[in-house]
């Protein structure tokens, strides 16, 4: 099989791809760096989940202005030093199937990141569901209680090792980075929905249905053409020779 190629082997649900069909890449070159880079700026911004709500309902304030320049040196200092996924220097996972150990810079970033997918998502979802139900938006009283128990669970989660590419080891990295690529690709697609509707439709009973029906189903959708590899970096990698991750 050629560089790159793919295939769907006969009785597989999902397109896969062989790690010896990576081309082996020994340097990040420079704008792969900084494309990765306002990924992290995004997930460390979002981690005052309250302060975020306010951000999207009422608008940027003073707090959130310095937060982002925070966050913006750190991850800059972090990613200059090689300390961000992505934005190394070189590739740290060169083989996907390879029992190396798992660096503290790559667990807190990915815990970080599945912690925001999970409990915006599923705030959200609770937030809507409880509009249809008594009539009455409620979603920053849901924020102000229920975010930081349920993204402290993720974090405790992620420091256990219990949350894809957060574990000890990478040797699970070609099976883990699908699970990933595939909530990056569903649930922020899903959110943008969610919002182009809040924004579009007025407010109701029906209105909300719908918003809730389509963010779950944005969700659903997405997710099962990730599950089939249809998404890029959402392919199922069988064990080969030398490949790159990040």
């Amino acid at each position: 099989m050629g560089e790159g190629q793919v295939c769907k082997p006969a009785g597989m649900a999902c397109q896969v791809e062989y790690s010896s069909a990576h081309k082996l890449r020994v340097r990040n070159k420079l704008y792969y760096r900084l494309a990765h880079w306002p990924i992290w700026i995004v997930v460390f911004y979002l981690v005052p989940g309250p302060m975020t709500f306010n951000l999207f309902a009422h608008g940027a304030d003073r707090a959130m202005g310095y937060w982002l320049a925070i966050v913006v040196v750190g991850t800059a200092l972090s990613g200059l030093f090689g300390k961000l996924p992505g934005v190394e220097p070189r590739p740290y996972i060169l083989r996907f199937t390879e029992d190396r150990p798992n660096p503290l810079y790559r667990r807190i970033c990915y815990t970080l990141a599945w912690s925001e997918l999970i409990t915006y998502a599923v705030l959200n979802i609770c937030g809507l569901a409880g509009a249809i139900v008594i009539g009455k938006w409620r979603l920053q009283q849901i924020y102000a209680v229920g975010y930081l128990p349920m993204v402290a669970s993720l974090w405790l989660l992620g420091f256990w090792g219990r949350l894809p590419r957060v574990k000890a080891s990478t040797k699970g990295e070609g099976d883990e980075r699908r699970y990933f690529y595939g909530a990056v690709w569903s649930v922020p697609v899903a959110h943008a929905a969610l919002w182009l509707l809040w924004v579009a439709l007025p407010q109701s009973r029906f209105t909300d249905v719908l918003m809730l029906t389509a963010f779950i189903a944005v969700i659903v959708v997405i997710g099962s053409l990730a599950r089939r590899g249809v998404l890029p970096r959402t392919r199922k990698i069988l064990p080969g020779e030398l490949a790159v991750s990040d």
